[in-house]
């Protein structure tokens, strides 16, 4: 079971776990022992999960959502497997957190006076060294 807040938990069996060989440092066991972690959680299919919430998630995990509604993590921070274990689902739990949190509603605001003033006082002294920048006649 893994926890993501004290009334949202995803139960072990929307989880996959594979483990493969990881990349980078590790020496001669880098070649031996599947120490990287790949996990997966098909989020479109959980049932915990508001719609909502999944909308946001996918929006979240970007590259890490496949086709078929599933968030793919891969970690091969450490040598050992059992931490890279908890790494990949600390990361996960911090990403399904941030898809809880809905996003502020936007309160759509006016220009004050003063600002609409300075804006056209901008716009008329800048048209202004336009026109000085303008072609003389050259009736002398």
């Amino acid at each position: 079971m893994l926890r993501i807040t004290e009334t949202l938990a995803i139960p072990d069996w929307e989880l996959t776990e594979s483990f493969l060989r990881a990349s980078g440092p590790g020496g001669q066991n880098v070649n031996k022992v599947a120490t990287a972690v790949e996990l997966r959680f098909e989020a479109a299919r959980s049932p915990h999960l508001a719609p909502a919430v999944k909308a946001r998630l996918r929006r979240l995990a970007g590259r890490r959502w496949t086709e078929d509604g599933a968030i793919v993590l891969k970690v091969d921070a450490t040598r050992s497997q059992a931490r890279n274990r908890t790494i990949a689902r600390e990361r996960l739990a911090e990403l399904v957190r941030a898809a809880l949190v809905p996003p502020r509603p936007r309160i759509p605001t006016r220009p004050s006076a003063a600002s609409r003033r300075r804006r056209l006082a901008g716009k008329a002294a800048r048209g202004a060294v336009k026109a000085l920048r303008a072609t003389v006649d050259g009736d002398d």
